[in-house]
């Protein structure tokens, strides 16, 4: 069997253009390599991006997710309500705070968190809701929000998928008491590694900047600058988690471009649903009317009873056919650790776990050529041909 493209296509690209190139390059030459001037530019730009009073940059949206818990006093004896269907950097830094992660199920047609499911889980001990707006269709914010009135909860949002979406007209990261972003080399915004956090409590800002870099008084750029004191106070067990200029580099020049990649991607999303809408075969992602969806990813759901094969299966036919996807996400509470430690069975989460067993990503970067999009499109024809009943 001849495969459709002799070159494979990858599940994902970073868009780089030369603009980021000259920009880390002007980094370098400037001598301040770590956190400084260009971070602080960054940051001001994105809080301005998504409407939010404060950001926060850091090393990553785990470390980002660990600071707002830390900030916010979450520890040990708390609670804090996760959807099971996520990357685990969601639970973990619960764990890291000494707090316990309750797992929730999702709703059935977004696979974000189900605000019933949330309000059920919710014990004197919770004091936190992190949902999770996956693969970057907004959650229902509106109901979070007024269960979190309601109990008095923080809610801490992972957007790592949601750079740029909005909800009901208003940008993800201006909602919840903290919303923190991810920059990893695939999502839509690229700095290689990185995140921020972005909030409109300046008293919670404060706190966080405190947790970003040793729990030191003062920053670098504080104390090296010009302006700056060599004195500074450790003024509680900080962490290392703070962004480099050479980072923020790529991120200012990234977000300068980021209407135009989401632009893109929501592009490419549009001609895989014309492409594929015909294949009773599979499931195509749902987009609510009142939400703005970023398209970090394109799951799809295999109808199994329509095919002879398995989900895996599906995707090793992809792959012979020059096409790389993936799985997001195994639910937490099919990982050992979640598993073991909490007891949490398959059956506590049903639209999770019947939902893991048909997903499918397909590439989506806002770099694919439409040659690219139309491979992917035939190649799921010619997949879903070969095993259908």
């Amino acid at each position: 069997m001849v495969p459709l493209r002799p070159d494979p296509l990858p599940f994902c690209r970073p868009d780089i253009t030369e603009a980021e190139i000259d920009e880390v390059i002007d980094t370098l030459h400037s001598g301040w390599l770590t956190t400084g001037p260009k971070t602080k530019a960054f940051e001001l730009k994105f809080a301005d991006y998504v409407a939010a009073r404060q950001a926060v940059a850091v090393n990553s949206c785990t470390g980002g997710l660990h600071i707002a818990l830390a900030a916010s006093g979450i520890g040990l004896g708390d609670e804090v309500i996760v959807p099971t269907l996520t990357f685990a950097a969601t639970a973990n830094v619960v764990v890291h705070q000494q707090a316990t992660p309750v797992l929730v199920d999702v709703e059935p047609d977004t696979l974000n968190i189900n605000p019933e499911a949330v309000e059920r889980a919710i014990t004197r001990r919770t004091q936190a809701i992190i949902p999770v707006h996956l693969y970057g269709h907004p959650c229902e914010m509106d109901a979070l929000r007024e269960i979190a009135a309601l109990y008095h909860l923080r809610i801490i949002e992972d957007a790592a998928h949601a750079i740029g979406a909005f909800w009901r007209g208003r940008p993800i990261g201006s909602l919840g008491d903290a919303t923190v972003f991810s920059f990893y080399a695939t999502k839509n915004l690229v700095t290689a590694e990185g995140g921020m956090i972005t909030t409109n409590d300046d008293d919670l800002a404060r706190e966080m900047r405190k947790w970003v870099l040793h729990g030191i008084s003062h920053d670098a750029w504080d104390r090296y600058s010009e302006k700056g004191s060599w004195y500074y106070e450790v003024v509680l067990p900080g962490f290392k988690y703070n962004l480099t200029d050479i980072q923020a580099a790529l991120g200012l020049r990234q977000l300068a471009r980021l209407d135009a990649m989401n632009a893109r991607r929501a592009a490419i999303a549009a001609r895989y649903n014309v492409g594929l809408r015909d294949l009773p075969e599979l499931e195509l992602p749902v987009t609510r009317p009142d939400v703005c969806h970023a398209w970090h990813l394109y799951a799809i759901r295999l109808n199994l009873d329509r095919l002879t094969i398995g989900r895996a299966e599906f995707i090793e036919a992809l792959k012979r056919e020059g096409i790389c996807a993936s799985v997001h996400f195994i639910p937490l509470h099919r990982h050992p650790y979640y598993r073991d430690r909490f007891g949490f069975q398959p059956s506590d989460f049903p639209v999770a776990d019947a939902a893991y067993e048909r997903l499918v990503s397909l590439p989506l970067y806002s770099c694919m050529s439409w040659d690219d999009v139309a491979d992917v499109i035939e190649a799921v024809h010619r997949v879903v041909s070969r095993y259908r009943f």
